[in-house]
């Protein structure tokens, strides 16, 4: 799964100085390989037009994630070959989300294999004995999920609270480890010695709940290093985050320039009204304005980039916004069809609602943005 232009491994390029001037925003050989092998799969164990009652019945999740992170080792992209992993980068992580992102695909990729995978890396710190990555190991392996107990709205500049009672944790009840904040440091704690609360979720793909840990667990990182490692953890999440948000509204895109040019009205294709023609055009602009942010986004974290903040910031920023236009337009112009349960247009737009405050809100991101470009915005008043 190695890239052969060796711009894959993570722990290789730490000060950004091997990045090129002119950042590559297409896609290698490799990753088009990927894409295929990830699309090929989603579309025999999870179509779109099967998720309305896979979310209902909560089935086949454990048997397709053992497929995506397992058996083709996508969990493995952002480990390197010597922690038992993939020596990918986060390129590859990207083009999975994206697909993912196509079919709403509810399996904890972005939180198990890249926010407590980069998480348990900062904490390991290149050391293959300690025990941030001996867990890494079954990450890869797809033997474990683990999970970063921390709000899903929590952005790459939350500062850990050190709570014993954590909400909204994504993903939380998938997880056999939760990686949890304390005063003191990082520990890793065995799922089942913690009480998980489901609660209900806007995006039903992605299911939350209330995590409680007060003791317990193996000692990753102390409290200098558990901040860090929770800050590149939350960066990584952020920037793959857009990847995921270009892959909900490239579906929503085309699934309804596909349904205007079937669905006809006064013996014409609805697609060919002037009003709808502008409508689609514009969110064609969007999508690709959102694909470049994305793809720069994901450049930067895979080189080390000094600007990768910065780079995920305006991918957060503007992608949040493309995939829910997007999931919305595509709701409105399938007319009826699109506000049924059946149609699983719904999914789209509650996931690409929930992805925007996701990591960070967009106003969050646009703040930092401002704040790493020393443009600061207009002072709120009191």
């Amino acid at each position: 799964m190695k890239d052969q232009t060796d711009r894959t491994d993570p722990t290789a390029r730490t000060d950004g100085t091997d990045r090129t001037d002119r950042v590559d925003l297409l896609y290698s050989e490799t990753e088009s390989d990927l894409r295929a092998a990830v699309r090929a799969l989603v579309a025999d164990r999870a179509a779109p037009a099967e998720l309305p009652g896979r979310v209902e019945d909560g089935g086949g999740v454990p048997a397709l994630w053992k497929a995506l992170a397992a058996d083709m080792g996508t969990a493995g992209l952002l480990v390197p070959e010597g922690f038992g992993g993939q020596g990918a980068s986060h390129r590859e992580a990207a083009v999975v989300l994206e697909e993912l992102g196509r079919a709403v695909t509810p399996v904890p990729y972005l939180t198990s294999a890249v926010v407590a995978t980069e998480t348990l890396l900062a904490a390991a710190d290149g050391d293959a004995t300690t025990g941030a990555a001996h867990l890494l190991g079954d990450l890869a392996a797809g033997r474990k999920v683990a999970v970063l107990a921390v709000p899903l709205s929590a952005g790459p500049d939350h500062v850990p609270a050190g709570s014993g009672t954590v909400t909204g944790v994504a993903d939380a009840v998938h997880a056999d480890v939760l990686l949890v904040v304390r005063p003191d440091g990082l520990y890793a704690v065995d799922a089942a010695d913690a009480q998980v609360t489901p609660q209900t979720p806007l995006d039903l793909t992605r299911p939350l709940a209330t995590v409680s840990t007060e003791t317990g667990g193996t000692r990753l990182a102390d409290a200098a290093g558990a901040r860090g490692a929770v800050c590149r953890g939350l960066l990584a999440g952020a920037g793959l985050l857009a990847s995921e948000q270009l892959g909900v509204a490239e579906w929503c895109l085309e699934e309804t320039v596909r349904y205007t040019r079937e669905r006809h009205q006064f013996n014409r294709p609805v697609g060919s009204f002037q009003a709808l023609k502008h409508r689609m055009a514009q969110l064609w602009l969007e999508v690709v304005g959102a694909r470049a942010a994305a793809r720069n986004a994901a450049d930067a974290l895979a080189t080390a980039s000094p600007e990768a903040p910065l780079a995920v910031a305006v991918a957060q920023a503007y992608c949040s916004r493309v995939a829910v236009h997007a999931a919305e337009e595509c709701v409105q112009l399938h007319g009826g069809i699109g506000m049924t349960w059946e149609h699983p247009a719904h999914l789209y737009l509650k996931r690409a609602k929930a992805d925007q405050i996701a990591l960070g809100s967009a106003g969050r991101h646009k703040e930092e943005l401002a704040r790493l470009v020393d443009l600061p915005g207009p002072p709120v008043s009191t």
